[in-house]
């Protein structure tokens, strides 16, 4: 989980306070402030998400990329080693 997620997070949660505070009160600035961070919350936790979702891809496709390489250099050497064998 990255910081925009936890910040995100913390907006939704402190969003949802003021704005049932300005329900109970009767205070309508603060319950479109609560409505307005709740949102900017949810928007900080989406975009949080998707940056943990193209870190994971390109995680994934390194070692992806570095167990082609190991098989290719596996192979060769395999190839080599019967080539050896047969001469």
């Amino acid at each position: 989980m990255n910081k925009d997620r936890v910040i995100g997070t913390i907006d939704e949660a402190a969003g949802l306070a003021k704005r049932k505070t300005g329900e109970l009160t009767g205070n309508t600035q603060l319950e479109v402030e609560g409505m307005l961070q709740q949102v900017k919350g949810k928007v900080e936790n989406v975009w949080g998400k998707a940056k943990d979702v193209v870190r994971d891809a390109n995680e994934e496709a390194a070692v992806d990329h570095k167990t082609r390489i190991q098989e290719a250099i596996d192979g060769s050497v395999a190839a080599d080693n019967t080539a050896k064998r047969q001469s």
